[in-house]
């Protein structure tokens, strides 16, 4: 009888801990199979790599991707695209007299405008989903291209954007 009940126990804890294994999630499922979680694509932060994104994609609403290496991470829709950056061996123009915020850690395009350094209080930091080199976002007439190189940015329009790396940046 004794036994029984211990086979019976460890029976339903094995049952508890498949049920709370499969359980259901709160986001939903993106084309791609990527849980989506509000407007950023999640993925386990400790393992950033992930497999190969579509090459060419175009996204219609605000879109986050983070380089292979981490070190830049930007945000994408038809109306603007901005990319931040932590390790840098170069250093940003002057700061301007009105910016009130941070400034220097990322450059930023909006349609038919030159690129210009981010002065803001916030981050492009966040999203998880790496677009692997190669690899570009398109959102309207802006386009992002991930390269071992660096991150650019462009304006099909115009041809006006920006490259940033941890060696360099560069404003066209």
């Amino acid at each position: 009888m004794v036994r029984r009940r211990i086979a019976l126990i460890g029976l339903l804890s094995v049952v508890l801990v498949l049920a709370a294994c499969g359980g259901g999630s709160a986001g939903t499922q993106s084309e791609n199979g990527r849980s989506i979680t509000g407007r950023a694509t999640t993925q386990p932060a400790a393992d950033k790599l992930i497999g190969p994104a579509p090459a060419g994609r175009e996204v219609y609403e605000l879109t986050g991707f983070v380089s292979p290496t981490g070190n830049v991470s930007c945000m994408i829709d038809a109306d603007w695209a901005r990319c931040d950056i932590i390790d840098r061996d170069w250093s940003p123009p002057a700061r301007p007299a009105d910016c009130e915020f941070d400034y220097g850690q990322g450059i930023s395009l909006v349609p038919g405008e030159q690129a210009q350094f981010v002065c803001a209080g916030d981050t492009a930091f966040g999203p998880d989903e790496v677009l692997p080199y190669g690899e570009s976002i398109t959102a309207g007439v802006l386009q992002c291209e991930s390269a071992d190189s660096g991150v650019t940015c462009r304006d099909s329009g115009t041809s006006h954007g920006f490259s940033i790396s941890q060696q360099a940046y560069q404003l066209f």
